[in-house]
């Protein structure tokens, strides 16, 4: 292994750069501390690169904490900079999916960024191809300590190695308890940091804020004093993913030292991870586990995934890989596992490490997880240290690892060194250590049930392994005769919220005004929520609505309006999948002669391509309009397209623009009530960024439709 190094810069790794000091941070309670300090010594600058980031996270949970200094997140940045004139915060955040929405802090710009010291700097990263996402996660402190891995700081993340089912400490900002959760990150100083804090410049400054220099050596160690290394002077490869976009070109190491360390494999693998659905990943595992004496493999991964979408999704992709892993291990080398921990009941622990460990020889803990994305789509940035042979190396490696295995197998890492001695193999030392009682690996199945495995599309659908041509994504799920006119459609979406608009100031300022007086409209709006039959009566009139073709986007604004943002979205997202439904129904009931009365003569090829393209093609028409919403429920139902796939992608299409809607229509609502700047500009805002969202998704998408003249508009 000494004369054939993995971690090659260029190819395998961005750079190695020389560390001092390397810890290993399994589990938040030994990392957000640890970050915590580190960040309290910080003189001149902060960078934090985050996927998610919450500003009401605790990083301190249990024993003391830097004095004067708060314990959530945004609070502490505060203080930092005031206590420091010199320090400047740079926080930058994933320009996250609509779909996220309501698993985080709500409205970041206003919370992380206005209501931040003028020095805390706040932006979010919308520098990447349509579908992919910023994804690294790193923290540096004046360029002189830095951590990268899996850790995002936000909510729901903190856990300490036990797990304990009902941990008082593990709740969100809202007070509710979470699953227990499972992550690893790696802090390291001197040139490692130095490198890390380049990155983070580098990706602030693709975001349009300009070239940041480094800054000036702080007069103090930020290292904090209780962290104890693992490791002392050794060189740490920076591995990134990043796609090709605008002026960057695109960075696939994090792929290439992946397949180079499972190709060098002798002895044995150990991965922890999120998913486990990359094609490359996949394929080369499967190569070594079928060769005659490849490595041992053991895997840890979640029970399930959390949530109803990615169960449905990622797990299904996970269940086909694991098949193809199964049937390559002829000889029992492969070991996949969940961690089991009694008493948590219908929960789990949430696996969300990054972490692959090559015989006692390479380390890597990072933000990317085995999946497509991560090595083509999303950018990640992982941390390698490799022994090369070196035995002070080989042992820390190897400490990690069986550290690891320790906390699931609810054993001390002596136990799992002295079982390995033993044996002589991973997989039998695992196998000796588990147990069916108390806390242990447990095997995972992983399979998911056929019905399920039919509707989900390939992994090119959900889990593409580099960015997507929006027109190629288009033109293969959307058929070229059902396509509208993008310009009119913008247009009409424009007028739609300007109309909206004008008609909350016609409210204020016009004769109008002394019809509904904002005490009135509380007092009705109050009324209506407070009755039990509120969501029935909702259903109904969507459904009716519906039938005579009443636009749904009205509907949805309606029941914003008198529900408010988050029950309003939950009202008018359940009721619309009710109404859809009912509409289907309809569709089988009429037949496909009376249906073709009111589709004209585009329901046989609006019926041919949703017969072929199935739940990606559904999930496509209620994010884009390409024929009126109530012609896609009864054609549907017409032609017999099976209910669960019309729902399924009903469901999943249907989510961001409601949620779109229901923000747009609190807004409107709120400048009716109280019509000063404040929510005037934030009406504005909201309406320009749906009308911009719109401009640009046509543009992306180019949708157009034949007909008189040329074009027609079908929707």
């Amino acid at each position: 292994m000494a004369d054939t190094p993995l971690l090659r810069p260029g190819d395998t790794c961005w750079r190695l750069a020389r560390a001092d000091r390397v810890a290993l941070l399994v589990d938040g309670s030994r990392y957000y501390p640890a970050v915590g300090r580190a960040l309290s010594r910080a003189e001149r600058a902060v960078w934090i690169l985050a996927w998610d980031l919450d500003r009401r996270m605790r990083l301190f949970r249990d024993g003391p904490r830097p004095e004067n200094l708060p314990e959530q997140l945004g609070p502490f940045l505060d203080g930092l900079c005031r206590r420091r004139r010199g320090l400047h915060v740079h926080v930058l955040l994933w320009d996250y999916a609509m779909i996220y929405a309501l698993e985080r802090e709500p409205f970041p710009v206003l919370n992380l960024g206005w209501r931040s010291h003028p020095r805390v700097h706040f932006r979010m990263d919308n520098q990447h191809p349509v579908g992919a996402s910023h994804h690294q996660k790193v923290v540096v402190v004046d360029d002189a300590v830095a951590f990268a891995g899996g850790f995002d700081l936000s909510k729901w993340r903190w856990d300490g190695p036990e797990h304990a089912p009902g941990d008082p400490r593990r709740r969100g900002p809202d007070g509710h308890a979470y699953q227990p959760f499972h992550d690893a990150a790696m802090a390291v100083d001197g040139e490692a940091a130095a490198a890390l804090g380049e990155l983070a410049r580098q990706r602030w400054a693709a975001g349009g804020a300009g070239p940041a220099d480094p800054p000036l050596a702080p007069s103090a160690d930020p290292w904090p004093t209780e962290l104890v290394p693992d490791l002392r002077d050794v060189e740490v490869g920076i591995a990134r993913t990043r796609p090709a976009y605008g002026e960057w070109q695109e960075v696939r190491e994090v792929a290439r030292l992946y397949l180079a360390a499972i190709a060098a494999a002798r002895h044995w693998l150990y991965l922890e991870n999120q998913y486990l659905t990359s094609n490359a990943v996949g394929s080369a595992l499967a190569e070594r586990l079928a060769e005659d004496h490849g490595p041992e493999v053991v895997i840890v991964l979640p029970l399930r995934k959390d949530g109803w979408l990615e169960a449905n999704t990622m797990d299904v992709l996970r269940s086909r890989l694991l098949r193809r892993l199964r049937a390559a291990d002829r000889y029992g080398r492969l070991r996949v596992c969940y961690p089991y921990v009694p008493g948590l009941g219908d929960s789990w622990v949430s696996v969300h490490a990054k972490v692959l460990i090559m015989d006692d020889e390479l380390l890597r803990v990072g933000s990317a997880n085995t999946s497509n994305r991560s090595m083509g789509l999303d950018t990640e940035c992982d941390l390698a240290v490799e022994a090369r042979g070196r035995e002070r190396i080989r042992k820390g490696v190897a400490a990690f690892r069986n550290g690891l295995l320790a906390e699931h197998l609810g054993k001390e890492t002596e136990d799992v060194t002295a079982a390995l001695q033993r044996q002589g193999s991973l997989v039998a030392a695992v196998d000796a250590l588990s147990s069916s009682s108390g806390r242990s690996v447990l095997p995972l199945d992983g399979t998911v049930s056929s019905q399920v495995d039919r509707l989900v599309p390939g992994s090119a659908v959900i889990d593409p392994e580099g960015p997507v041509d929006p027109e190629v994504m288009l033109r293969d799920q959307v058929p070229r005769e059902a396509r509208i006119a993008g310009r009119r459609w913008t247009l009409r979406f424009a007028g739609l919220v300007a109309m909206l608009a004008l008609l909350a100031a016609g409210w204020q300022w016009t004769p109008l005004d002394p019809w509904l007086e904002a005490e009135e409209l509380a007092r009705w709006i109050q009324g209506v929520r407070g009755s039990p039959w509120s969501f029935p009566v909702v259903a109904a009139l969507f459904v009716v609505a519906t039938l005579l073709a009443v636009p749904v986007t009205v509907l949805i604004v309606a029941t914003s309006l008198t529900f408010g943002p988050g029950q309003g979205f939950a009202y008018a997202y359940g009721a619309t999948l009710i109404a859809l439904s009912a509409a289907y129904v309809a569709g089988a009931l009429l037949g496909r002669r009376a249906v073709r009365n009111l589709a004209g003569t585009r329901l046989n090829r609006v019926s041919q391509w949703l017969a072929r393209r199935g739940l990606p093609a559904i999930a496509v028409v209620r994010i884009v309009p390409v024929a009126p919403f109530t012609i896609i429920n009864l054609v549907a139902g017409a032609v017999r397209l099976p209910f669960r796939v019309f729902f399924t992608g009903s469901a999943l299409g249907l989510i961001p623009g409601t949620l779109a809607i229901a923000v747009f229509a609190d807004s409107l609502l709120a400048v009716v009530l109280r019509p000063d700047w404040e929510n005037l500009a934030i009406l504005g805002g909201v309406s320009a960024a749906m009308v911009t969202g719109a401009l640009l998704l046509r543009r992306w998408l180019r949708v157009r439709l034949p007909g008189k003249g040329g074009r027609s508009d079908a929707g």
